[in-house]
C-alpha cells in the first residue's frame, strides 16, 4: 500500500548546497536519492521506482531482439584484466584478497562475459548469441558530480553479441540500434543517436545515445542529416580573411605579445589568420608540432586517434631547444614532424617566429615548412556540413554502442571452428544503457519552478491522490473509496493521506510530480466532479464523480 502516511519520501525544501544540476536538486529535495558519500547514492523506494520501470523498458526490447539475460559477479580476477591491457585503467578499482591475490571492481564486464564465452562457445552452431545483464558498475571516479550522472558506483545495462564474423556482427549492430531507439521512444525522452569515439573499449565503430539538456557534460554537433559527439564530429570551417600573400615569410617584431588575442589585434588580422601550434609528447613517436588555425581549438581524442598512440603537452623544456620559447613558436625551420589541421588553407599566415618577441607574416604552408595532415580540430558553431550550418548542444550520455571485433576474443581466447573445422575468433558486439542517467536527463529535460514533471513511461507512480478531508469526514471516506477503486482497476497510486495543510500537499505532489494529481475536498463533493491536474503544463481538468476511476485512467493513458 502506497499510503504518504507510512511511505518513505523524504521531502527536502532546500537543495544541497552543493548541487548545481538540475537534476540533483530535485531528485534529492523529491525524495528519490540519499548522498552516503563522494559519488555514492542511495536510491530511496521513490526513486528506485522509477529506475525500475527504465529498467524494465530496457528488459523487454533486449528480450524481444533475443537477448538472454543473466547476472555477472562484480568482483573479477585481475589475471583477465591484465590479458586484455585493461588493468592500468586509473578508473578500474583494484585491490587483493586476503591470500594476496590481485582483484578488480568491474566497470563493465567484456572480460567476464568473454571469459565465459571461450569456455563454452565451440562450434559455429552455437553462433550468434546475445546475452545481457543489469549489474554494478564501480569507477574510481576523479570528479563526481551532479548527483547520480557521474557516480562511483552505478547500475548498467550491458549486453554483447558473439558473432563468427563481420557480416554477423553488423547485423547485431543493427539489432540494438533498432532496439535502444525503441527504448527512448518509450522513455519519452528527448534524444540523438550520434556517431562516437571508441575510447578504452576499442573496436572499429561506435554511436552514442545523447540526451540533450544544460547539465550534460558531453557536447554533440547537430544538422540536417548529420549527428556526432564534438570528441569526433567533422566540419567544413568558417572561412577567414587572409593577408595579402608575400615571397617569403617576413618577420615582424611582436614583443611581449604571446597569445592569439595579442598578436592578432597587434597586426590587424583575424584570429584565423595565425596558425597557433602546439607542441605534443606522443608515445613511440617522441616531440610532435601540431598546428591549427588561430581561432580553433586542437581536440585531443581526435589528435591521438590521428597519431595512432596516446600523447601529452610537451613541457616548455622539451621544444625550447628544438622549436624555440614558449609563446613564440611556429611550425618554419622547427625540428620536429609537423601535423597541420585539414581546415588550414593555402595562403599567407602569421606564425611564432621561434625566438623570443617575433613573428613571421606571409607564411604558406608546404612552401616554408613540411607537413602531414589530419583532422585534429574541434568543430565550432556555423561550421558547415552539406553546407548545412551546425550547433552545438550540451548533452548527458544515455547509452553507447561499440563494435569491439577481435579486441576481446584474441586475448582471452574467445573461439569457434566453423564449417571445415577451422578456428576462428569470435567477432563481438557491446552495448550499455545506464538507468540512472536516463532517470536523470528525464527530470533535467521536463522540471519546470514546481519541481519534477515525469514522462508518463517513467513517473514513480501514475497517479497521485491527495485527499483534504479530515479524518471521519465525507471527503476522507470518497478518497478512500477512491484510492481502492483505482488500485482494483491496477492502477499505481500514490494515496496522500498526511494529516497536514493542503499547500504542503500540492507543494509536494508538485516536486515528486507523477503525471496526474487527483484532488479530493469538499468542493469535490459539493459540486459532484473530481478536480485533476495534468503535472506537466499544470493544466486542470474534471471528470463526474461517478465512475471517476474509469475516467481518470482513460485521461492517464492520453499523456505524454
Amino acid at each position: 500500500m502506497t499510503r504518504l502516511s507510512t511511505y518513505l519520501l523524504p521531502t527536502e525544501k532546500q537543495a544541497p548546497a552543493d548541487a548545481e544540476a538540475i537534476s540533483h536538486k530535485l531528485m534529492v529535495r523529491a525524495g528519490l536519492v540519499r548522498q552516503l558519500g563522494t559519488g555514492l547514492w542511495t536510491w530511496m523506494p521513490a526513486g528506485w521506482r522509477a529506475h525500475q520501470k527504465v529498467v524494465q523498458i530496457i528488459r523487454e526490447e533486449l528480450n524481444a531482439i533475443g537477448g538472454q539475460e543473466l547476472l555477472m559477479p562484480v568482483l573479477n580476477p585481475g589475471e583477465i584484466w591484465k590479458r586484455t591491457g585493461r588493468y592500468g585503467i586509473d578508473e578500474l578499482f583494484k585491490l587483493q584478497d586476503r591470500k594476496g591475490a590481485e582483484m578488480v571492481l568491474a566497470m563493465t564486464h567484456e572480460e567476464v562475459v568473454t571469459t565465459h564465452v571461450a569456455q563454452l562457445v565451440r562450434s559455429y552452431r552455437d553462433l550468434p548469441l546475445i546475452l545481457y545483464h543489469f549489474q554494478v558498475k564501480e569507477r574510481d571516479e576523479p570528479r563526481p558530480r551532479a548527483g547520480v550522472l557521474r557516480t562511483r558506483e552505478f547500475i548498467m545495462k550491458d549486453s554483447y553479441t558473439f558473432d563468427r564474423d563481420e557480416e554477423g556482427l553488423n547485423a547485431s549492430y543493427e539489432k540494438h540500434v533498432g532496439a535502444y531507439d525503441r527504448i527512448f521512444e518509450r522513455t519519452g525522452l528527448e534524444w540523438y543517436r550520434v556517431e562516437s569515439d571508441v575510447g578504452m573499449m576499442g573496436g572499429s565503430g561506435a554511436h552514442e545515445y545523447m540526451a540533450p539538456c544544460a547539465a550534460g557534460e558531453d557536447a554533440v554537433a547537430l544538422a540536417p542529416g548529420y549527428a556526432a559527439n564534438v570528441e569526433i564530429a567533422s566540419a567544413d570551417p568558417q572561412p577567414v580573411a587572409l593577408p595579402a600573400p608575400l615571397d617569403k615569410p617576413e618577420e615582424v617584431h611582436t614583443p611581449g605579445l604571446t597569445t592569439v588575442e595579442e598578436v592578432a589585434a597587434n597586426l590587424g588580422v583575424p584570429h584565423g589568420a595565425l596558425l597557433k601550434a602546439y607542441p605534443v609528447i606522443a608515445e613511440g613517436r617522441g616531440l610532435v608540432l601540431v598546428v591549427v588555425r588561430g581561432d580553433h581549438r586542437v581536440n585531443e581524442i581526435k589528435l591521438r586517434n590521428a597519431l595512432g598512440a596516446p600523447c601529452r603537452p610537451a613541457q616548455p623544456d622539451e621544444f625550447a631547444q628544438k622549436i624555440g620559447p614558449a609563446g613564440y613558436i611556429g611550425p618554419v625551420g622547427a625540428n620536429a614532424p609537423v601535423l597541420l589541421d585539414d581546415a588550414v588553407t593555402d595562403g599567407g599566415y602569421v606564425t611564432g617566429a621561434n625566438r623570443p618577441d617575433f613573428h613571421l607574416r606571409g607564411v604558406e604552408p608546404g612552401r616554408d615548412f613540411a607537413f602531414e595532415r589530419a583532422d585534429v580540430r574541434t568543430v565550432e558553431a556555423g561550421d558547415t556540413v552539406g553546407g548545412n550550418a551546425i550547433r552545438i548542444e550540451a548533452a548527458i550520455e544515455v547509452g553507447n554502442i561499440f563494435k569491439l571485433g577481435t579486441r576481446y576474443s584474441e586475448p582471452l581466447g574467445a573461439t569457434y571452428l566453423d564449417e571445415s573445422g577451422t578456428s576462428r575468433p569470435i567477432v563481438m558486439g557491446s552495448y550499455g544503457i545506464g538507468p540512472a542517467r536516463i532517470v536523470a536527463a528525464a527530470v533535467e529535460q521536463t522540471a519546470d519552478e514546481a519541481g519534477i514533471a515525469w514522462p508518463r513511461a517513467l513517473a514513480p507512480f501514475e497517479l497521485e491522490l491527495v485527499s483534504l478531508g479530515r479524518a471521519g469526514s465525507e471527503e476522507q471516506a470518497y478518497a478512500e473509496r477512491l484510492y481502492g477503486e483505482l488500485r482494483a482497476l491496477g492502477a499505481d497510486v500514490l494515496y496522500d493521506d498526511r494529516d497536514l495543510a493542503p499547500g504542503q500537499k500540492f507543494a509536494d505532489a508538485e516536486l515528486l510530480g507523477c503525471p496526474l494529481r487527483i484532488t479530493v475536498g469538499k468542493r469535490t463533493l459539493s459540486g459532484g466532479e473530481l478536480e485533476l491536474q495534468v503535472r506537466r503544463g499544470r493544466e486542470t481538468r474534471s471528470v463526474p464523480l461517478d465512475g471517476a476511476a474509469e475516467a481518470v485512467l482513460d485521461l492517464w493513458r492520453t499523456l505524454p
